[in-house]
């Protein structure tokens, strides 16, 4: 009897803070500090059309520096997950590095730990996916994986695209806000 392999999927990866939510210079500690970005339920919306997986990938250092905890992090995600939910979206999976600046794990962007360990956990084909990000980081993670970067100007992003090596801007397809990253995605 043979057996049946499952079949890898493509994924969006998309960062939390500057993508969906503003971001903030105090960090988002509590559920009472996100606030939407313009256009990023419709985004998700659109996104849901497609039979991939939608996973978060958030450094969350505010947990590292002790601003917040696991389980208020843990209750912004269940609730952005409703949120998104009710807007007829969906958001399937959130990892997230609680680490600081300089631990030397392998979860923080710009180190690709998250994205490799979603891929496994969840059968992706990282050649096939794409990371939505604000920063630098977020670019050198998903070109370390394997991604297709896309850099959207939101959050730190604007100030990403003045100070990005030129290679590394090469590497990615630039948009104006995550509604722009989805729609290329889509080929809209």
């Amino acid at each position: 009897m043979r057996s049946v392999k499952r079949r890898l999927k493509p994924a969006i990866f998309l960062d939390r803070d500057g993508v969906i939510n503003e971001n903030r210079p105090d960090y988002v500690k509590s559920w009472a500090e996100v606030q939407l970005l313009p256009g990023a339920l419709d985004a998700l919306r659109a996104l849901a059309r497609l039979d991939w997986p939608i996973v978060v990938i958030s450094n969350q250092s505010a947990i590292g520096r002790g601003l917040t905890t696991k389980e208020a992090v843990e209750d912004i995600h269940r609730r952005l997950a409703e949120e998104v939910a009710a807007a007829g979206g969906r958001i399937d999976a959130f990892y997230y590095c609680p680490h600081r600046p300089g631990e030397g794990c392998d979860c923080r962007k710009p180190a690709p730990g998250l994205l490799l360990r979603a891929a496994q956990e969840l059968k992706i084909d990282l050649r096939r996916s794409c990371m939505v990000g604000d920063a630098a980081e977020d670019v050198q993670a998903a070109v370390a994986a394997g991604c297709k970067p896309i850099l959207v100007r939101t959050g730190r992003g604007q100030a990403a695209l003045r100070g990005m090596p030129q290679e590394l801007l090469a590497e990615c397809h630039v948009a104006d806000d995550l509604t722009s990253a989805v729609n290329w995605i889509l080929g809209v």
